[in-house]
């Protein structure tokens, strides 16, 4: 018998961790090897235990999924990233992508899918959900640019342009001209507005 790919398990619920490591287990040719609560924790432990995939949710603590596929994609293990998560987002298909992920899919996804969708990506294809590619090439790329994104991330979160100036290392009038070039790009109101667009688009 072929040995068993083996798994590691990110995401920050551990109901989730539980569910799905149930659900693989099940599987002959799959082990979970590993659960964790982060993407720090998920670049660890793909070298600690050699997993040959990681599952990666995108919204977690500290270093978030798609940062956490980048890491292991430069990284020494050979390790293949799969994104699970319940943000469906155009925008965060199109980033996981660019960071090296080999799948994404949406937590929903019937377990003999899921499954289907892990021998794909150690097999070294490309899975994506088909609703969600269609939707992503509906709806572009991501207009905004690093600065924009990162002016954005921090409005996001109420800071003033002089925080944000302050945090990004920029003057005042420069966090303006983003801020105002990221409003129109999102043809938003504001900046309030423009940071929780991007975010639903998956954007930041």
């Amino acid at each position: 018998m072929s040995t068993p790919i083996r798994l590691v398990i990110a995401d920050d619920q551990a109901m989730v961790r539980g569910a799905l490591a149930a659900l693989l287990d099940l599987e002959p040719d799959l082990e979970v090897v590993g659960q964790v609560g982060d993407g720090a924790a998920a670049v660890r432990a793909v070298v600690e235990v050699g997993a040959d995939v990681v599952l990666l949710d995108i919204e977690m603590p500290g270093l978030d999924g798609i940062a956490a596929a980048r890491a292991i994609s430069d990284g020494p293990s050979g390790c293949r990233s799969l994104i699970v998560t319940t943000f469906g987002r155009p925008g965060y298909l199109r980033r996981a992508l660019d960071a090296g992920a080999s799948g994404f899919i949406v937590k929903d996804t019937p377990a003999e899918k899921l499954a289907d969708a892990v021998r794909r990506v150690h097999a070294g294809l490309i899975v994506v959900d088909p609703a969600l590619a269609e939707e992503s090439l509906v709806a572009g790329a991501n207009p905004l640019t690093d600065r924009e994104q990162q002016v954005l991330r921090e409005a996001r979160h109420g800071a003033s342009v002089r925080d944000i100036a302050t945090t990004l290392f920029l003057s005042p009038g420069t966090v303006r001209n983003h801020l105002s070039a990221a409003i129109h790009k999102t043809q938003a109101g504001n900046r309030t507005e423009a940071a929780r667009v991007a975010t639903e688009r998956g954007w930041l």
